[in-house]
């Protein structure tokens, strides 16, 4: 198939109007002046079976002018790719692995992974959708037999989005429960709370016995005779191991309903699916008009988390004892670079934050122009990502150090990653400050624009997608239908994650999908790119872009080095497997089954595709052609000619007679003939009719 590209300045004077099959069966695209008298073929350009040329650019003077959306600005860009790769676990999760893994010397194997791993991707996804103004399935024009890698891409952004919203809807329920003059999650005298919730200044009225009770350091051993106010009265012997925080309490008991396990999946919290609804809502209307609203929306969700991230970071060091959070935070252990499982988090981490290898990166670019500076859009975003990473550290570390000291314990006692962090330890805190609830609300709007600045991008990378690769829904109309048809099934399919038990389930895909698909799909990406498209090739494409070609730097990070430190983090993650757990408690075989499966899904679409184009392409026929025996097939020179000794049968090299003597039917063979050339016994005989 051809496509026609109009190579004068005017673009509107030529457009493509015609399709004609030649001969020999190939489709040529014509494009023709409409008011010329006659027609003028202008230009011929490849492409590939089966691509639709309404999706295509019509390329001109350096411009790009089709139907396909654009930014409404530079920094429209540019705030969208920060929005979509800072997101929660910039606060919740680097900052735990960051003083789990070594502290400040965390920060060698990370920025080590950011320049060989994170930062190459990162730049690789940005030329390939600016390039080809194309979505992350359409985008594999380049390698057809490769689009599994594209559809793989679009499957992991889509159960990321599932799980992230229903955060983000534990997020709202925190920030709505905040307007109020005592934040809820205080005291232990609510009726969701249990015996064994104590607060940190908690007098017990009497004690017995030997035991002690300490109120600042939450050593209890027993508690007699408390009584509480919704009428519980206990006697119990509790340890301080058994002992419960207020903060605790909220989350697990009244906001989650937690079960005992996925086993016990339970009903829905009525209040979550509620806010999980409007968490929908939200991403259904900002995402309505695809990148035209949400490039406005961005100036506010990539915007504001940063400045509420500077008033609590001035709030959080004016408090006792920030510095010994600050302190544990970065105190550099060394030791720990020669661990294997630092090295490995440190990369997964550079992919769980860049957001690479998830196709919205490729998505987001696909709305650039043609000329833009993608490769300084790339660095800065990836320093503004990586930058942010390490200030929340100070945020959450100086909050972390003011409860602990507190309580009057270590600040690992205190310190805690995921939506423990974001749930339990950082509202506890909050209850400690002066006008808790300001504070409160403060963070939690924090968190939310965090989370629907990446949830946004996320789901415009799966609405884009889809929308290139089926044509029938990218008018107005259909397009708003299919974009509310899509939001509600995956609202539905949140739901199980809002159960009594779905805080499991959550977790389940969240480690499942965040690990080997992220991986696997860099890997494939590398290789395809890199080694069956050619460097030479990408190389050639930036330079027609940018006027420049990459340096030596990209080319050895694409072809050896990003490939080999990925090929290695995938082995190690294998070797140092530790199966899924949520507070300390394992999965059933059924539901590790269920988070194999997760990990499968997108991974195996990439061999299974591969095949099935390759089959329809004329591979199944080349197969069955490939095992059959060659013309050259048979008896040696010397033994092309053999006699049957009593028959007197000559074998010769004639195929058509040697054809003709293998097609006869041996079972009507009446005369006995000895084969003497066999290396069998002359007494072997073979019942055999006269041949003709």
């Amino acid at each position: 198939m051809r496509e026609i590209i109009d190579p004068s300045a005017d673009q509107g004077a030529i457009e493509p109007t015609c399709r004609i099959t030649s001969a020999d069966g190939s489709e040529s695209e014509y494009m023709f002046d409409e008011d010329a008298d006659e027609v003028q073929v202008v230009a011929i350009k490849e492409i590939a079976e089966g691509d639709d040329v309404s999706q295509r650019s019509t390329e001109s003077s350096g411009s790009v002018e089709d139907d396909r959306a654009q930014w409404g600005g530079k920094l429209e860009f540019l705030l969208t790719c920060i929005g979509y790769a800072v997101g929660l676990g910039n606060v919740w999760r680097f900052p735990y692995l960051c003083y789990k893994n070594g502290g400040g010397a965390f920060l060698i194997p990370y920025t080590i992974m950011l320049a060989l791993v994170g930062l190459p991707l990162f730049y690789m996804e940005v030329v390939l959708g600016q390039y080809a103004s194309l979505g992350p399935i359409s985008i594999w024009r380049i390698n057809p037999l490769f689009k599994g890698v594209g559809y793989a891409m679009v499957i992991v952004s889509w159960l990321i989005g599932l799980y992230y919203n229903v955060i983000i809807a534990h997020v709202l329920f925190y920030l709505f429960a905040s307007f109020t003059s005592e934040l809820p999650w205080k005291h232990c005298n609510n009726e969701w709370n249990t015996p064994s919730c104590r607060e940190y200044n908690y007098q017990p009225p009497s004690a017995l016995g030997n035991g002690t009770y300490n109120s600042t350091s939450w050593n209890a051993t027993y508690v007699v005779n408390t009584t509480f106010t919704h009428n519980s009265t206990y006697s119990p012997i509790i340890h301080h191991s058994l002992i419960t925080t207020p903060s605790e309490e909220y989350y697990n008991n009244h906001v989650l309903g937690k079960s005992s396990g996925l086993d016990e999946i339970g009903g829905v919290q009525p209040y979550l699916a509620l806010t999980l609804l409007a968490s929908w809502v939200t991403v259904y209307l900002v995402l309505l008009k695809g990148i035209q609203s949400l490039g406005k929306v961005v100036y506010f969700t990539a915007i504001f988390p940063y400045l509420m991230l500077i008033v609590l970071m001035f709030r959080g060091v004016t408090l006792p004892g920030a510095v010994d959070g600050i302190i544990y935070y970065l105190k550099p252990d060394f030791n720990k670079l020669l661990e294997p499982r630092v090295w490995s988090d440190a990369c997964t981490q550079i992919f769980y934050s860049l957001s690479a290898c998830s196709g919205g990166l490729i998505a987001m670019s696909s709305y650039n122009k043609f000329k833009n500076n993608c490769y300084k859009d790339a660095v800065i975003v990836c320093v503004i990502n990586c930058g942010t990473s390490v200030f929340a550290g100070f945020v959450i570390f100086s909050i972390l150090g003011f409860m602990a000291n507190e309580k009057n314990v270590p600040v690992s006692e205190v310190a805690d990653g995921g939506p423990g962090l974001a749930f339990i330890v950082y509202p506890e805190a909050l209850t400690r400050m002066p006008i808790a609830p300001l504070w409160s609300i403060l963070f939690f709007i924090m968190m939310a624009t965090l989370g629907f600045g990446s949830e946004f991008s996320i789901v415009e990378c799966v609405l884009s997608a889809l929308t290139d690769v089926f044509p029938q829904i990218q008018p107005r109309r259909a397009n708003i239908i299919f974009r509310s048809v899509f939001t509600a099934i995956c609202f539905l399919l949140g739901l199980p994650m809002v159960c009594k038990g779905g805080i499991y389930l959550l977790n389940l895909v969240d480690f499942s999908v965040g690990g080997f698909p992220l991986l696997i799909v860099g890997l494939f990406e590398l290789v395809a790119i890199s080694w069956i498209y050619g460097y030479n090739r990408f190389s050639d494409n930036i330079f027609a872009m940018l006027g420049k070609r990459p340096t030596k730097y990209w080319e050895i990070c694409w072809k050896f080095v990003s490939l080999l430190v990925i090929g290695i983090t995938v082995l190690m993650n294998i070797i140092m497997y530790t199966e899924p757990e949520l507070d300390g408690q394992t999965y059933s075989d059924w539901a590790k089954s269920l988070g194999w499966l997760i990990v499968a899904f997108p991974i195996v679409v990439i061999p299974v595709w591969f095949l099935l184009r390759y089959c329809s392409d004329g591979g199944w026929k080349l197969l069955r052609e490939g095992v059959k025996p060659l013309k050259s097939w048979g008896p040696s020179e010397a033994n092309k000619k053999f006699e049957y000794r009593d028959s007197g049968v000559t074998y010769k090299s004639d195929r058509s007679a040697f054809a003709k003597l293998m097609s006869s039917n041996i079972s009507n063979m009446t005369t006995n003939t000895t084969l003497s050339d066999f290396p069998f016994s002359s007494s072997n005989t073979l019942n055999t009719r006269e041949l003709p």
